[in-house]
């Protein structure tokens, strides 16, 4: 693959064909299946680097439109990249900005060139190319960097989907032939829309591009999750099986198994997060809503048998406490047990395609969740 990066499968499920496996990288070893962790501005919201390294996350996202803005990529190139601004030494994803980009709707405009759009935040003029992205990503210092893509708006006309992706494909050219540092890895994202025949062609595109590895793009954009559970199922054959798999912002409980099942490798979401600090908590019963009166009095931890820091030394009333009162704590607590959760269950998902009783793990797994509590 390069002196840097490697795929390695270790195992395939006997009972379900799941892949284990690890991707190796200069900031370490990276175990997938495997769920990353957002920090969008160089910070998991609400947790520290030393926090993160103590519930075992083994990677993290941050974004390149939003650090870009600020507080830019030169400054922090000036402060030695990425990892050492955050004091984060395990690897780092960056994404190319490209749906945040999407995501601004009327302040863009998308051209063969790039995309123009106005800043969210003072309205300036701002221009990101497929060039610029890479020389972004190059100075924030990732160690894996995502090719600037399109994202089709769900629904969309065939004609717009192919008119996304067949951009997102010559931009991914773009990138690869400007793309300079071998430390960094760069990855492609299969676009395609919800169409099945436009998400195999990209797929077999980009493998033919032979890049260090794949995201997965354009799904969970509010589309009913069969019919993203119906796009992997088309297109996953044709991804290269000696390459990481990325579906991008995908993180509820019930996806990651179902991505597990259908050959992803490594997934990322702000959910986490963002519940945590509305009062919010992911258990393996599903979510609990842990602002409301009923925990007012619950004196037991969040989760039983959960290894956080919060459930083993908070009870579900303290939480609740400082989150009606507005206390950081709360959603530090709460953010900190919802992370673990998932990082967790990501590990027993590993240790049950090692043991090739995956699809054990997941009847048993929906045999407790309780899907009337997910998101």
């Amino acid at each position: 693959m390069s002196q840097y990066f490697s795929y390695e499968l270790i195992h395939t499920c006997a009972q379900s064909g799941a892949r284990l496996g690890v991707f190796h990288t200069p900031h370490g070893d990276i175990p997938t299946p495997i769920y990353m962790p957002v920090g969008t501005q160089a910070t998991v919201k609400a947790m520290t680097s030393q926090e993160l390294e103590e519930i075992e996350a083994r990677i993290i996202l941050a974004n390149t439109y939003h650090l870009h803005l600020r507080p830019g990529e030169k400054l922090v190139e000036k402060a030695g990249g990425l990892h050492r601004f955050m004091n984060w030494n395990r690897p780092i994803l960056t994404d190319s900005g490209g749906f945040q980009v999407f995501s601004l709707a009327g302040l863009r405009k998308i051209t063969e060139e790039g995309a123009a759009f106005r800043s969210h935040l003072d309205g300036s003029s701002q221009f990101i190319s497929p060039e610029i992205a890479m020389d972004i990503q190059e100075s924030l210092g990732s160690d894996i960097a995502m090719a600037f893509d399109i994202c089709s708006a769900y629904p969309c006309s065939k004609e717009d989907a192919r008119d996304a992706m067949e951009r997102t494909h010559r931009w991914a050219k773009r990138c690869q032939a400007h793309h300079s540092r071998p430390d960094q890895a760069l990855f492609g994202i299969v676009q395609g829309a919800f169409d099945r025949d436009l998400r195999i062609e990209s797929a077999k595109t980009l493998a033919d591009m032979d890049m260090i590895g794949y995201g997965i793009g354009g799904l969970s954009v509010g589309e009913p999750k069969p019919i993203m559970y119906e796009m992997l199922d088309a297109f996953m054959p044709y991804m290269p099986a000696n390459k990481p798999r990325y579906l991008m912002g995908v993180g509820t409980p019930d996806c990651l198994v179902e991505g597990v099942l259908r050959g992803v490798d490594m997934f990322d979401c702000v959910l986490a997060t963002r519940v945590a600090r509305n009062g919010t908590v992911l258990t393996k019963n599903g979510r609990m809503v842990i602002r409301n009166a009923v925990y007012a009095e619950d004196f037991n931890p969040i989760q039983d048998d959960c290894d956080c820091y919060t459930c083993q030394n908070h009870t579900r009333a303290y939480v609740r406490h400082l989150l009606k009162v507005g206390e950081i704590t709360g959603a530090r607590l709460a953010t900190i047990h919802n992370l673990r959760y998932l990082i967790r269950l990501m590990e027993e998902i590993r240790d049950a395609i090692a043991h090739d009783r995956f699809l054990d793990f997941r009847r048993e797994f929906y045999e407790r969740y309780d899907m009337s509590r997910n998101f």
